[in-house]
């Protein structure tokens, strides 16, 4: 089998396995999140600003935990994820939370096939472009689904830290796309210690490839914001220097740890 060409498989297989785990996982704190707790972060809801009456596509929603918060806040959306075990937990959780967040398991590629609606915004967040080989497709779908004038609000784990080796004690990848990234995982970033190992296909995307493709796309940058911290706790070595604001311990602030993107698609 090549690996690289069946990476859609292998990737969705791979996040099947993480549902359960994720799911019970404090990482995801699903109690806290069914009694009302926000799963959205300080980053993207500053960039967001009111989403009521607004129509959202969520790109790579894992099992909605943010689509359905968007919903929450007065949005009509629609979350899309590659895992058919996420989608089925998405709506479960939509349902169980009287929430009218609607769910698609697709390819992101393939989704202008499965979905004709266009959307005031179209948003995405952490951990999402590192699945995808081709991200000028990526921009195409973002600008297809967008109507004029409408926003991609995008919040992303910065290059810089995909460059490091587990433990960011030296540099273990180019910064650059070189091509697939095949690897096997132990457990995962929600739980460490989850008894599950896994293989996956990854790709890093340079910030330039990622602007590039959305200028080429007829989307207009209007802001790019970096951030020296994360927050979420899923690195190694890390440490809390604020409520939920993590860093590299042993790097402190002088790395980018997350990068947020807005650009605006043309009107005409």
């Amino acid at each position: 089998m090549n690996t690289e060409k069946n990476y859609l498989e292998i990737n969705r297989q791979s996040w099947n396995k993480k549902v359960d785990i994720h799911f019970s996982s404090e990482f995801y704190d699903i109690e806290g999140f069914m009694n009302g707790k926000t799963s959205l972060n300080d980053i993207e809801v500053a960039l967001l600003e009111d989403v009521k009456g607004k129509t959202i596509l969520h790109l790579q929603c894992h099992f909605g935990q943010d689509s359905i918060s968007l919903s929450r806040l007065g949005a009509a959306v629609v979350g899309v994820d590659l895992s058919d075990k996420a989608i089925e937990q998405a709506i479960k959780m939509a349902k169980d939370t009287n929430t009218h967040a609607h769910f698609i398991c697709s390819d992101i590629y393939e989704l202008p096939q499965h979905l004709e609606q266009k959307f005031d915004i179209v948003f995405t967040s952490y951990g999402t472009i590192g699945w995808l080989p081709d991200l000028n497709q990526w921009a195409k779908v973002i600008s297809y689904f967008l109507k004029p004038s409408g926003k991609f609000i995008f919040v992303e784990f910065h290059p810089v830290v995909w460059m490091f080796d587990a433990d960011f004690d030296k540099i273990g990848y180019n910064y650059f796309n070189t091509g697939a990234i095949i690897e096997t995982e132990s457990g995962t970033y929600a739980d460490k210690n989850a008894g599950i190992t896994q293989e996956y296909v990854m790709w890093n995307h340079s910030l330039s490839e990622v602007l590039n493709s959305i200028i080429q796309n007829g989307l207009e940058i209007q802001s790019l914001q970096e951030f020296d911290y994360s927050p979420y706790n899923c690195f190694n070595k890390t440490i809390e220097i604020a409520p939920k604001k993590y860093r590299i311990a042993h790097l402190d602030n002088k790395i980018p740890m997350v990068y947020s993107l807005v650009a605006q698609k043309k009107s005409c």
